[in-house]
């Protein structure tokens, strides 16, 4: 390995359950030996891209949270929607997200809750399987086929309402794609039920989705889903001929 891909190799080690490691096991996750590791992990901190926290663990510094607001795609989207956003919280007072897919993951590029919302799992940032979240279903529906194929294998369970057959998640996923939107029942987590539409560049094709987490779906589906719709339309026309793809 190259001194760069072990570098890399310690920063890959953080992740949304790993936030907080220790040398041990920042060695261990990246697979590099002890000395190796804590010679990197002192240049990395010496540069900011980690914090050495007075109990001597590492989390992820500030240096990388800056670099990562000038990735092109997920900034410029996150700045257009955000107005959007904020109109499905008044109109809903839920939790509302906004979320792109990244390989085989959500990931999570803004979420608005209040005092009042459900609690939920997800984070700025953060990313949870496609499988089990609303924005997730409406991102897998119109993935490729050769991820739609490895996340039908890869079914994880999060609760005991996760889809875990995989015809079963198929029929969904023909559902969000003749329904125009997604929902989920307690899969990622109990008490928390979502629902979810595609958000589409001047193209018509599905870059983003954008959902909303409530306690229960009915009666009030129909409602939230225009909501949703309305929003959706909205980020559309503010993205015009920029060009975003997913």
């Amino acid at each position: 390995m190259s001194v760069t891909s072990r570098a890399l190799a310690l920063l890959g080690a953080f992740d949304a359950g790993h936030a907080s490691l220790t040398l041990r096991q920042l060695a261990q996750r990246a697979d590099l030996p002890m000395a190796t590791a804590h010679r990197l992990l002192g240049e990395l901190v010496s540069w900011g891209a980690l914090v050495r926290t007075a109990s001597g663990s590492y989390e992820v510094g500030q240096r990388i949270w800056e670099l990562g607001l000038l990735a092109p795609v997920p900034s410029g989207l996150r700045q257009l929607a955000a107005p959007f956003l904020q109109d499905v919280y008044k109109a809903t007072a839920a939790t509302v997200h906004f979320a792109v897919r990244e390989e085989t993951k959500a990931l999570y590029l803004d979420r608005i809750s209040g005092n009042d919302s459900i609690p939920v799992v997800s984070r700025v940032g953060g990313r949870l399987p496609l499988h089990t979240t609303g924005v997730g279903k409406v991102l897998l529906a119109y993935a490729p086929e050769d991820v739609q194929s490895y996340v039908l294998s890869h079914l994880t369970r999060m609760t005991r309402y996760s889809i875990t057959d995989p015809r079963v998640l198929e029929e969904e996923l023909r559902a969000v794609r003749r329904d125009g939107y997604a929902h989920t029942k307690e899969e990622m987590s109990l008490g928390a039920c979502s629902l979810a539409v595609p958000v589409r560049n001047g193209c018509g094709e599905v870059i983003a989705a954008l959902g909303l987490i409530v306690a229960s779906l009915d009666p009030e589906r129909t409602r939230l889903v225009a909501a949703l719709e309305v929003a959706a339309n909205g980020i559309r026309r503010s993205i015009g001929e920029r060009h975003f793809t997913q």
